[in-house]
C-alpha cells in the first residue's frame, strides 16, 4: 500500500492532471459482508474526468506506462471499468 499511495498515485497524478484529470478517490477494502469475511476487492479506486474524450486521450497516451507500474505494487490483475456518475 506504502508503494500504491507514495508512488504509483502520484504517477498517475503527474500523467493525467494536465489531460484533464480532476480527482482520484480510493477505497480500501477492509471486510466482505462480515468483518469475518475477505472484502472482494483490495482497493477501489475511480479516476475522475470531466469527459471520455478526455479519459480516452489519457488513457491512450499514459495506460501504458500506468498499466506497467501495477506490477511494483500487487501481483493481482486489475480490473477496469468506464462509468458515469448520475
Amino acid at each position: 500500500m506504502n508503494y500504491f499511495l507514495e508512488t504509483h498515485i502520484p504517477l498517475v497524478k503527474e500523467r493525467l492532471i494536465p489531460m484533464g484529470l480532476q480527482d482520484i478517490d480510493l477505497e480500501e477494502g477492509l471486510a466482505g459482508p462480515t468483518p469475518d469475511v475477505l472484502p472482494a476487492y483490495a482497493l477501489i479506486g475511480s479516476l475522475n474526468f470531466e469527459t471520455l474524450d478526455q479519459l480516452q486521450q489519457a488513457m491512450d497516451t499514459h495506460a501504458a506506462e500506468l498499466i506497467a507500474d501495477i506490477p511494483n505494487f500487487t501481483n493481482v490483475q486489475p480490473l477496469m471499468q468506464v462509468s458515469q456518475d448520475h
